[in-house]
């Protein structure tokens, strides 16, 4: 059963990142945003897909000229590549506008993918 939650998961995050890549492709800043959210929540405890969404929000917040978001993603970054295995804030969004220690509440299907 693990193993299906698990597949699960890996596709669950590679929708989330495949929507967003299109969104940023279409010039849908947006709803880039919106899929990487979730992408950040499934994949937060694994370092590279934890900093990828971080990177990808990066680059929606440059096309939304949003310096906030620009400058809040980049200590994000290598924050992702160092701890996400140690800690982590679970249900965190990950954008800028959120403190990166605040927990938030996960919807029941994402819980059910995270296991």
């Amino acid at each position: 059963m693990a193993t299906v939650m698990r597949t699960e998961l890996e596709l669950a995050l590679r929708q989330a990142f495949d929507e967003a890549e299109m969104a940023l492709q279409r010039g849908e800043p947006n709803v880039a945003l919106v899929w990487l959210e979730r992408a950040h929540i499934l994949g937060q405890r694994l370092s590279l897909p934890h900093a990828r969404a971080h990177w990808l929000m990066l680059r929606a917040g440059w096309r939304l000229c949003d310096w906030r978001e620009v400058v809040g993603q980049l200590p994000r970054i290598v924050a992702a590549l160092l701890f996400s295995r140690v800690w982590v804030p679970l249900g965190n969004s990950g954008r800028a506008r959120v403190s990166a220690f605040r927990p938030m509440p996960v919807s029941e299907e994402l819980k059910r993918l995270l296991g």
